[in-house]
Parts: C-alpha cells; structure tokens; sequence
C-alpha cells in the first residue's frame, strides 16, 4: 500500500523543517554531530545495512519480467556486494552509504509522484531529483561532503550555513503547507 502524496508531503516537510531549524538555531552542535559523520565505521555500517536490506527486499519483491528466473542470484549478489563493499571500500563507508539510501529514496518519491500534476508532486519530484544528484556525487566523490562541512563549518562561512539551513527550512514549510492544504481542504493546484 502507497501512503498518500499528501501524507508524504507533510512528512518530508517536517523532517526538512526540523533538520534546518536543528541546524540554524544551533549550528554548533549541529556542526559537531555531522563533522565526524563523513568517516564513521558505525554510521557506515548502519546506513549501508539498511541500504542493502532496501535492495533486497526492492529484488525480493519486483517484477523482474524475462529476468525473474535469476531472482536468486540478483538476491546473492546484493548481499555479497554489500559485504564486499563494506570490507574493501572503508574509505567514507557511511558518505557512500548514504548516497545509496538517497538513491532509493529519490526512486520511491519519483515512483509515488508518476503520472500526477500539481504543486506537490513537482516539489517532491524536484526535492527526489536533488537527492539522486547528490547521491551520484556522494557514491563517487565522497569527499567532497567532508570538504563541504568542513568548509561551512568555518567562522567566515557562518552566514553561507544559515543561508542554506533557511533554504532547507522554506522548502520544508512549502512541503508542509501544501500537503497540508490538500489533506485538510482537498485544494489541489
């Protein structure tokens, strides 16, 4: 069962509101959590199982068409790359990782918005095709989010942080609002 645009709507707008008002209230603390991210076994691991268990369970239970009769095999190699992965490539583990999650988030937010029209599914289609962007980079040049917080993370950059936490933070209440005018007031634009 597919939980309804609306719903997504409103939730994806609070975790954005709450992620960039954590991050321009309190940057600081924010900074210090997300500093040490970008080379953490823990995290790497984490977010790479989670990662795996998504695919695994994406091969388990999609139509595969002519290639059905290797289900099993996809299913193997899914678990086998994941460990492979995560013993020979512990470099940036967790930033690779979540480039990963962020790919297959982007394809279930372009797969719940297919085929509808109105403000919302443009929103939540834009915010999927950032996410997959920014997973092409993370997969393949994890360092640049290491550099990139580090960067911002800098006295003389505090204003650029607050700037992108406010940017976070509108779209999270666009998200918000306009999932919630149209699960409360059925007003679709």
């Amino acid at each position: 069962m597919t939980p309804s645009l609306p719903f997504i709507g409103l939730l994806l707008g609070a975790l954005l509101i709450i992620k960039h008002l954590f991050a321009l209230l309190a940057p600081v603390a924010c900074q210090k959590i997300f500093l040490p991210f970008p080379r953490s076994r823990s995290w790497g691991a984490l977010l790479m199982s989670l990662a795996t268990l998504w695919s695994f369970f994406m091969a388990a239970t999609a139509d595969l068409g002519e290639f059905s009769s290797l289900r099993t095999v996809i299913l193997i190699s899914i678990v086998l790359s994941a460990l492979l992965f995560w013993y020979f490539v512990p470099d940036f583990l967790a930033v690779r990782a979540l480039g990963f999650l962020l790919l297959l988030l982007g394809h279930a937010l372009l797969e719940v918005t297919f085929l509808k029209s109105g403000l919302l599914p443009i929103l939540l289609s834009l915010l999927a095709y950032f996410w997959i962007l920014t997973a092409f980079f993370f997969i393949g040049m994890p360092y640049l989010l290491r550099n990139v917080m580090s960067t911002l993370s800098q006295e003389r950059h505090s204003l650029l942080w607050a700037l992108l936490a406010c940017g976070g933070l509108l779209y999270g209440l666009l998200l918000l609002l306009t999932g919630g005018r149209i699960l409360l007031f059925g007003i679709c634009l």
